[in-house]
Parts: structure tokens; C-alpha cells; sequence
């Protein structure tokens, strides 16, 4: 039988052995008593031939005695002889009885060696030192007993080994490791462990011991381990959220989940089944290590896109050991999301490329992250190649350095405006409005910067131009008024020049007056320029917002704020020059003061709520006198200061009847101010110290803006306060006699969207923008919208205004010298029934204001509030004039 011989140490010699050895001693001495017969019987032939050869001499004396003495010589070594043989014979008699002790204790040996080896229960085989077998038991035989192999005595080793090989007796042959035994599977189904064990004269002994019970314990074991992990694998796999299938190496389908039935659209299957033919019952594409693509390249996912609106994303994974597993994942919602996050950024790009301005985002660590179309074109980079470029490398040199101050300021958390001269890539000199904005995390910690970029360099020169008039005029002014005294001083000596004088001092009064105007003029013009843009971006983010399911919504709101900021700020910086230049004309008018309280309340508690302040309110009935805007502006930046210097506790809105006016108050519990700067706060650009981290503080023009509109209304301001405490500022407003009338209640947003499905909507506007938020705001209000840049445009469009239409929007300031107010009288006249008219303009006048109302048309300042204009178009179709 096939053995790998291993060397352990020398064993004893055995009794078998023992006796082998006696027997090889007493041979040797049965030859040497045979060989001492031999000689004996020699020596006496010899000494018979010479007593025969003396007897029958016939010589002399001296022959005789010779022949004698030596046949005495003869006869003394016979004797010799013959007792060296005898004491041999002896020493033989005596190594018999020795020997036959030896033999029989050897026997015994034998016999017990040979008990010994059947009563084991292994198969045992030994040989001698030239590999031949010497002893075996019969259960080493019964391991030949089903072969045609004759085992003896004397068999070879490598004789054993090719018989085990030949006639078939071994099935399996599991060789150890190192000193490890050798492991045979018989072919009965038997398992034995053959072990090795060298004798000390060289020879061998082999035990084979039946190991099967011990293997069939194993397996069982190995089984029942197995089934267990298949068990916790199955398990595993069916609580997965994917789909799961598992390939062997033939191509049969051994493990699978439900999941991957359900994603498959398949029943239930059997195991082993070939997985090429389970995926022809499905539609979806059959996905392997050995699939490639249309350009011979190995594929290892894809996506597909199911008849039912599905779609999948397939995965596969070769497996060391051969096959491989495949996964199925339903990613219809990614899908979905990442399609409406992709039209979300295409309208958020819409948006801002339509914006005149360089509007851009960068990340924590001053990279590109978004950047619109007007910013590329300045910086001259391809469509998207700023996108993941440093910031360091678009602006560099002297730029960067200029720039890196307030870059810094706004990755600590502030809010930077400043204006700095820049080079286009006309090498020309521009002058760019730069702000930049924090985005700021729930924890505090700035993301990244948004970034505004405007164009000021008309706006500049407009107001150095206009500056150098302002100078020139007062040097005008000064230069009249030392004539005016010279003149004054020559007015008794030369009577006869007064006329002159007369003349030159209302030429320079008329100056004065035209300069004036200009400047009015300017203001118009500012506000109209810079609202214009602004209008059309909250037009467009409005629209956005509205979409029930913006997943950008956050990035689109802090958008809207960012534009509502800039509005602000715009309109406070306007109506400052207006009230300094006298433009804005105060429109009054009884009113029930509780319609404007009650909304102003409502509007500051959601603000001092997000400050963790509380707002309380007291109503009043009382009836004024006053223009509710203006008045509605006072108390907002009231308010606005009250909740801005509060760090903690709470802010009152109220009244106080006094004899003929009426006393609106604003109580806070803040940080107070100081009796020395009682007077100072209504200066202009006078700021307090904040009371937050962070917090804005403002340009410090609301109390100026307070105290010019006060005093154009003529109303009268009180201010009290103890630092530390807190502040109350109050207004008198006159009271009225004659009530208003009763307000109707605003409709609710789906009533109104109610009413405006299927509207059909004349809009007219000179800018492209505007009319193109416009209709992106109204459509999804469900209107139908016909857009026009001029009264041309339009009437081509609507059949020369014969068209069918229930409402036409029209902006005041239009191209060529026109205006909304003569469009629409054109309309109008060419009409069975006039339309209803909403004027949009950024013109704050009085005159306009009371022209429009005139005509029965309604008025909306720029920029357009989307729900004042949904609730106004709902209320001019119901009624057909404002």
C-alpha cells in the first residue's frame, strides 16, 4: 500500500526478531560440528594408512624407529585432536541445550508478538531493513481481501505500493502536512490513517488505523456547520434592501432573495436553474464579469429604465473561487431626485444668466462651485471651466490682495459691500459693486461665500457728475451772492443797476430750480435702472419657490433674500435722496389705524420669534389721518430697531389716545441709549452696537429715514430711555372723524389660484427679463400668458388688440418715449369692452399715482410682491377696474 516513509525514533527490537537471530547462531554451530566431523574422520583415515604403511615395511632398524616415532607423533596430535573434539562436542551439546532454551523462549516471544498484533485493532505490517514485509495481522489482510493481490512474506514495499494503485484499492489519497499522518479513502467507502514508525535495525512497521467513524463525525459536523451559515446567509441576504443573486461557476443560479424576484419581476424559481435562462423571463438586461460595452470594454454596471417609470442600477462582482454575484438596486427616487435637482439648477442658471450681474458661489476652501453666465463672459472663461478652479488663480497679483481682506471678513461670518475699480478683458476701467454673503451652516460654520459682482461705473460717474454740478452750483451760488452784496453795497450810489441785478439773481435762482430738477430727474431714473433687474430676478425665484417640490429650495430662498437684502438696501438709499430732494409727496387719508397695526403685528412676532423675543400687541379702533405707507414705514423701522438692540425679554406695540391725536408707541426691553446720544441717532449712518453674534446692524439710516418722514407728514416724535432697561419711541398721529370703508377680507392662496386658472394675461414690458419672469410666474398660476417688448409686438400678437383677454399688465416706462398708460388707452379704444389695467412702475410720485386712479387703472410699485399682485388680479377680474 502507498506510504510516505516519515523517521521517528529508534523502536525496540521485537521477540520475532529475537528468535530470527537464535536461529542464525545455531546454524552457525551445526556447521562447525560438521566441519570438526569432517576433519576427525580425515585424521583417521590417515592414521590408519601410515600404522598400514609400518606394518608392512620392510626396513631397517633406524626405518622402523623413524616410521614409529612418527606414527607416536601421529598419534599424540590424533589425541589432541580427539579431544579438542570432544570438548567441542561438549561446548555443542552444551549451545543445544542453550539454543533449544533460546528457540523455545523465542517461540514464546513469537507467539506472543503474533497475539499481540492480531489482538490490536489496526493493521499492522512490519519489514525488514531491505523493505520486505516480515509479520502482518489479519486485518492488514482483510484490506486486500476484495482485490485480486496476493500478500506474503517477503513482499516489497514499492511492490505494496503499486498493487494499492492497480488493483484499485485506494479511492482518495489525502496526504499530511509536515510529521502529520497520511489519510487514504479505501475503495469501500473506508477511511484509514496510515502511520509510519522505523525499527532500530532499519526495517519498518505500518499501522493502519480505520479512522471512518471519526470522518463521518467530521462531516457531520462540517454539514450541520454549513447549513447553518447557509442558513444565516439566506437570512442576511433576504433582510437586504437589494436585490441579490449569486452565480456559481457553471452558470447556475445558487442563492437569491426575494427582493431580486420582485426588482426582476419574476416568480417563484427553482435552485441550479442556468441564470441566463432565468433573466430571459425578465426585461431586464443580462449583466455578467464577461459582458462588455459597445466599445469591447468590460461593463460592470448600468442602469435601466423599466416600463413602468422604474429604474434600476445593475451591479456585478466576480468571485475569487469562480462565478460571481449581482446586485439590483431600485433607484427611482435618486433618479427622480438628481432629474429635478438638474431642472432646478437649469432654472436657477436661467435665472441668474438673465441677471445683470456677476453672481457666483464659492466653497469654505475658495473654490468655484456655481458661477452664471455674466461672470464667465467678464472673466473670459469657457461655460463651466471656473467650475472646481481656485479662487487665487482668476484673481491674481495685486487683485488677490486687494480682495483678500474682505474675503477673509466673509469667511468669518460678515456680510461684505465695497466698491473697488477693476480692468475688463477690453483693458477698459470699470467700477464694481462687490458684496459678499456667508452661507452659514445650522451650527454656525460658513460653507461658503455667494458672491455679487454689479457694474457701477455709470452709476458712479453719474453721481460724480452730478456731485461736480452740486459744487458748481454752490460755487455759482456763492459767486451770485458776492455779486448780490456787491450790488447791495452799491445800491445807493448805483439805483440805476438794480434791474440788472434783479435779472442775473433770477437767472441764477432759475439755475438753481433746473439743477434741482436734474437731480430729481436722477433719482427717478436710479430707481427705475436698479429696481428694473431686481424685479426680474424675484419674478424668476418666486416662481421657483412656488414649484411644490423645489429639492433647491434652500439655496432658492437664501437667493430670494439675498435679492430682498439688496432691495432694501436700494430703497433705502433712494428714499433718503427722495425725501432730501422733495420728491416723495405724502398721499393722505382717514384710515382705521387697526388695519395697519394688526399687520404689522403679525408680520414683527414670526421676527422677534426667530429672535427668542416676544411681541405683544394692543389693539386700538381709532380712526387717522395719514398716508398709510409712509406711516407703515415709520413703524417698521421702529419695530425693526426695537427687536435689532433687544437681546432679551420682550417688544410692545401700542396706542395712546391724546386730546387730538393719537400716540403709536414701541416699547422694548433693550440695551437703551444713552441721554447724550438721544439726538444723534436720528443722524444718518448712525449705528448702535450690535447685541448678537453676527448680527447685522444695519446702515444706520432707519431713524433718519423716521424723523424726514415725520416731518414731512408733520407728525412729531418722542423718544424715551434708560440704558440698560430699555427704549420707547412714539408718534402722534391726528385723529379722524369720518370712517373708511370696511375692508374686504383677502382670499386664501388656493382661492386665488383658483380664480387665475386659465386667465388670459396681456403682459408688456421693455425688458426681456421681466416679461420672461413674468410668465414664468403667472403660467404657474395657470395662466395664459402673451408676452410683448412694445405696443407693436403686442398687437401683433393679439390680432391688433382683438384678441380675447381678461387682463393686461403693463409697465409704465417704456421704450422710444412711450408709456403703459398710452398703450393701454390705445387698446382700449380699439376694443368692444376695455381690460382692466395694472400698471407696474418704480415711479413713486404723487401725480402718477393720482393720473392712474384717474383713469380707473390700479398702480404697483416695483419691485412686484408676487402675492399683493396674485390678490390684485384677482380682485381686478372680479370687478373689472381697480
Amino acid at each position: 500500500m502507498a506510504c510516505t516513509s516519515t523517521r521517528p525514533s529508534p523502536a525496540s527490537p521485537s521477540a520475532g526478531q529475537e528468535g530470527a537471530l537464535e536461529n542464525e547462531v545455531l546454524a552457525e554451530l551445526l556447521g562447525r560440528q560438521a566441519d570438526l566431523e569432517r576433519e576427525n574422520q580425515k585424521l583417521r583415515r590417515i592414521n590408519a594408512a601410515l600404522i598400514e604403511r609400518v606394518e608392512s615395511s620392510g626396513t631397517g632398524r633406524d626405518a622402523s624407529y623413524a616410521a614409529f616415532q612418527h606414527s607416536v607423533e601421529l598419534a599424540e596430535q590424533v589425541r589432541e585432536r580427539t579431544d579438542a573434539l570432544n570438548q567441542a562436542m561438549a561446548e555443542l551439546k552444551a549451545s543445544n541445550r542453550l539454543l533449544s532454551d533460546a528457540r523455545l523462549r523465542a517461540e514464546t516471544a513469537h507467539q506472543h508478538l503474533v497475539d499481540a498484533i492480531e489482538s490490536i485493532s489496526d493493521a499492522f505490517v512490519l519489514f525488514d531493513r531491505d523493505q520486505r514485509i516480515v509479520l502482518f495481522n489479519k486485518r492488514f489482510k482483510s484490506l486486500w481481501s476484495r482485490t485480486r493481490a496476493r500478500i506474503n512474506s517477503g513482499t516489497r514495499l514499492s511492490e505494496l505500493k503499486r498493487l494499492a494503485e492497480s488493483s484499485g484499492l485506494i479511492a482518495e489519497e489525502h496526504r499530511g502536512k509536515a510529521n502529520e499522518p497520511t489519510v487514504y479513502r479505501l475503495h469501500t467507502g473506508r477511511w484509514v490513517q496510515v502511520s509510519e514508525r522505523p525499527t532500530r535495525e532499519g526495517g519498518l512497521v505500518m499501522l493502519y488505523t480505520d479512522i471512518t467513524e471519526v470522518k463521518i463525525s467530521e462531516t457531520m459536523r462540517r454539514e450541520q456547520a454549513l447549513a447553518q451559515k447557509s442558513r444565516l446567509l439566506q437570512r442576511a441576504v433576504d433582510n437586504l434592501s437589494q436585490g441579490v443573486a449569486m452565480v456559481s461557476a457553471d452558470g447556475s443560479l445558487e442563492l437569491w432573495n426575494g427582493r431580486f424576484l420582485e426588482l426582476c419581476g419574476l416568480a417563484p424559481i427553482e435552485a441550479h436553474r442556468p441564470f441566463e435562462e432565468v433573466m430571459a423571463d425578465s426585461e431586464l438586461r443580462l449583466l455578467t464579469p464577461a459582458t462588455v460595452d459597445a466599445n469591447g470594454q468590460l461593463l460592470t454596471e448600468l442602469e435601466q429604465h423599466l416600463f413602468d417609470g422604474r429604474t434600476l442600477e445593475i451591479r456585478t462582482h466576480p468571485l475569487p473561487t469562480g462565478g460571481f454575484v449581482n446586485t439590483f438596486t431600485d433607484i427611482t427616487e435618486r433618479y427622480r431626485h438628481a432629474e429635478a435637482l438638474r431642472e432646478s439648477e437649469r432654472w436657477i442658471r436661467l435665472i441668474t444668466d438673465h441677471v445683470p450681474a456677476l453672481i457666483a458661489y464659492v466653497s469654505a476652501d475658495l473654490t468655484y462651485e456655481f458661477t452664471n453666465k455674466v461672470y464667465e463672459e467678464w472673466y473670459r472663461w469657457p461655460s463651466d471651466g471656473m467650475l472646481g478652479q481656485p479662487l487665487r488663480e482668476i484673481h491674481t497679483g495685486e487683485h488677490w490682495h486687494q480682495l483678500e481682506p474682505y474675503i477673509e471678513r466673509a469667511l468669518s461670518g460678515e456680510n461684505v459691500s465695497f466698491e473697488m475699480a477693476e480692468r475688463n478683458h477690453s483693458g477698459q476701467q470699470r467700477y464694481m459693486l462687490r458684496s459678499y454673503v456667508p452661507n452659514r451652516l445650522a451650527n454656525g460654520e460658513v460653507a461658503g461665500i455667494f458672491v455679487l459682482i454689479q457694474d457701477i461705473t455709470d452709476r458712479r460717474r453719474t453721481a460724480e457728475a452730478l456731485h461736480q454740478a452740486y459744487q458748481n452750483l454752490e460755487q455759482r451760488v456763492r459767486e451770485r451772492t458776492a455779486e448780490l452784496t456787491s450790488l447791495n453795497d452799491q445800491l445807493l450810489c448805483e439805483i440805476d443797476e438794480r434791474a440788472h441785478a434783479e435779472a442775473r439773481l433770477r437767472e441764477a435762482k432759475r439755475e438753481a430750480e433746473l439743477a434741482n430738477l436734474s437731480k430729481t430727474k436722477f433719482l427717478a431714473a436710479v430707481s427705475h435702472d436698479l429696481l428694473q433687474p431686481l424685479n426680474a430676478a424675484r419674478l424668476f425665484t418666486s416662481a421657483l419657490l412656488e414649484q411644490p417640490s423645489a429639492p433647491s429650495s434652500g439655496l432658492i430662498r437664501n437667493i430670494s433674500n439675498s435679492l430682498e437684502d439688496v432691495e432694501n438696501l436700494l430703497g433705502t438709499l433712494v428714499d433718503i435722496s427722495k425725501l432730501d430732494a422733495g420728491v416723495i409727496k405724502p398721499d393722505i387719508a382717514p384710515f382705521a389705524v387697526s388695519e395697519l397695526l394688526e399687520n404689522l403685528a403679525a408680520e414683527f412676532r414670526q421676527i422677534a420669534g426667530s429672535e427668542r423675543l416676544q411681541l405683544d400687541f394692543i389693539g386700538c379702533s381709532a380712526l387717522v389721518r395719514s398716508d398709510i405707507q409712509l406711516l407703515a414705514r415709520i413703524l417698521r423701522n421702529l419695530l425693526t430697531n426695537a427687536i435689532r438692540y433687544t437681546p432679551s425679554g420682550r417688544v410692545l406695540l401700542g396706542c395712546r389716545r391724546r386730546r387730538q391725536s393719537l400716540s403709536i408707541e414701541v416699547w422694548d426691553t433693550g440695551i437703551g441709549i444713552a441721554e447724550d446720544k438721544l439726538e444723534e441717532i436720528f443722524h444718518e449712518f448712525k449705528r448702535g452696537d450690535g447685541v448678537r453674534p453676527q448680527q447685522d446692524r444695519g446702515l444706520g439710516l432707519g431713524l433718519a429715514i423716521v424723523e424726514k418722514i415725520a416731518r414731512m407728514l408733520g407728525h412729531r416724535i418722542q423718544v424715551a430711555s434708560v440704558p440698560g432697561r430699555g427704549s420707547k419711541f412714539a408718534i402722534e398721529v391726528p385723529l379722524a372723524k369720518r370712517a373708511p370703508k370696511a375692508g374686504v377680507e383677502p382670499p386664501t392662496t388656493d382661492l386665488l389660484l383658483e380664480r387665475l386658472k386659465g386667465a388670459r394675461v396681456w403682459v408688456l414690458d421693455n425688458d426681456t427679463s421681466i416679461c420672461a419672469g413674468m410668465r414664468t410666474l403667472l403660467e404657474g398660476w395657470g395662466c395664459r400668458v402673451v408676452t410683448a417688448l412694445s405696443e407693436q409686438d403686442l398687437a401683433g400678437q393679439v390680432d391688433n388688440f382683438h384678441a380675447d383677454a381678461d387682463l393686461i399688465i403693463a409697465d409704465y416706462h417704456l421704450d422710444n418715449g412711450c408709456n403703459g398708460i398710452d398703450v393701454v388707452e390705445t387698446v382700449n379704444a380699439r376694443r368692444a369692452s376695455p381690460l382692466p389695467a395694472l400698471m407696474i412702475t418704480a415711479n413713486y410720485s404723487n401725480e402718477l399715482k393720482q393720473q392712474v386712479r384717474e383713469l380707473g387703472h390700479m398702480l404697483m410699485h416695483k419691485p412686484v410682491r408676487p402675492m399683493k399682485l396674485k390678490t390684485a388680479m384677482c380682485h381686478m377680474m372680479e370687478h373689472g377696474h381697480s
